[in-house]
C-alpha cells in the first residue's frame, strides 16, 4: 500500500525510529531549521528504508493499542458476547474455545467465510460457535436475520442451522414469498415462522445485538470474537486455525 507522510506523520515516524532528538527545533534560527531540514532530507533520501521501518513500527504500536482497547471492550461485555441467552450456540457446546461471529447474510465476505468457518468448526471438533445476527446491509439483510431468529424460536437449533446455511446462499429479493418457500423447503411451519418474524421478541434480539456491536465498536461483517481477540473482517481458513491455536497456547 502506498503511504503518504504529512509533516506530522513524519515526526511521528521519526519518533518511532529512535530516541527523541536532542535538538529543540523551536530554539533554532530559521537558517538552522533550514539546514537541519536539508540534512534530514538528505539522510532519508540516502536511507529510504528508515521511513518504511518507522511507519511499520508506528502501525505495530497502533495495532497493539487497538488490541489493548479490544481486550477492555471484550472484558466489559463478556456476558453479552458469550452467554446472552438467545443467540444460537453450535459446534461443540463444551468446547475449550468460543468463536463468535457477527454476520449479515447479504455480506459477500460473510458468504465467502461461511464454508471455511464451517470447515474450521467441524474439523477442529472442540470449538463452541455462537452466531450473532447483525443485519446492516439493508432490508434484505434484516428480513433474513428476522427469519433466522424466528426459526430458532419456533423450531430450535437444528432447524436454525439449516436455515442459516440456506440464507447465506439465498439469491434474489428476500420477501415473504421467498421466505415462505424456504420455510416449506426446510420442512418448517411457514405460518408460524412468518408470524414470529414480526414479534417483539425477534425485534428485541436484533436490537440487543446491534447495541452490543456498537459497544464493541463493530461496524462491519464478518467480525469475529475469539476468546479475548476481536478479529475484524474476513480471515481465510488457515489464518483462523492459527488464531485458534494461538488462543489455546495462551490460554
Amino acid at each position: 500500500m502506498t503511504r503518504f507522510l504529512t509533516a506530522t506523520a513524519l515526526a511521528a515516524t521519526l519518533a518511532c525510529a529512535g530516541p527523541a532528538l536532542a535538538t529543540d527545533l523551536t530554539e533554532m534560527t530559521e537558517a538552522e531549521r533550514d539546514a537541519f531540514g536539508a540534512a534530514v532530507r538528505a539522510y532519508l533520501m540516502e536511507n529510504p528504508q528508515v521511513i518504511i521501518e518507522a511507519v511499520n513500527e508506528l502501525e505495530r504500536r497502533q495495532q497493539a493499542a487497538q488490541g489493548d482497547r479490544d481486550l477492555d471492550l471484550i472484558a466489559a461485555n463478556r456476558g453479552d458476547i458469550f452467554d446472552d441467552g438467545f443467540s444460537h450456540v453450535g459446534g461443540n457446546p463444551e468446547g475449550d474455545v468460543t468463536l463468535v461471529e457477527f454476520i449479515d447474510y447479504r455480506c459477500g465476505y460473510c458468504r465467502k467465510a461461511h464454508e471455511e468457518v464451517k470447515e474450521l468448526i467441524e474439523s477442529d471438533g472442540n470449538i463452541r460457535f455462537i452466531v450473532k445476527e447483525f443485519p446492516i446491509l439493508g432490508p434484505d439483510s434484516l428480513e433474513s436475520s428476522k427469519f433466522a431468529i424466528a426459526v430458532l424460536e419456533v423450531a430450535g437449533d437444528a432447524a436454525y442451522e439449516s436455515a442459516h446455511d440456506a440464507l447465506i446462499k439465498l439469491g434474489g429479493t428476500v420477501n415473504e414469498t421467498a421466505l415462505r418457500r424456504l420455510a416449506e423447503t426446510l420442512g418448517l411451519d411457514a405460518e408460524a415462522v412468518l408470524a414470529e418474524m414480526e414479534s417483539d421478541r425477534v425485534a428485541q434480539r436484533i436490537a440487543e445485538t446491534r447495541a452490543l456491536a456498537q459497544r464493541l465498536q463493530i461496524n462491519g461483517t464478518p467480525t469475529f470474537v475469539l476468546e479475548d481477540s476481536l478479529l475484524r473482517g474476513y480471515l481465510p481458513l488457515d489464518a483462523m486455525r492459527q488464531v485458534v491455536a494461538q488462543e489455546r497456547a495462551e490460554g
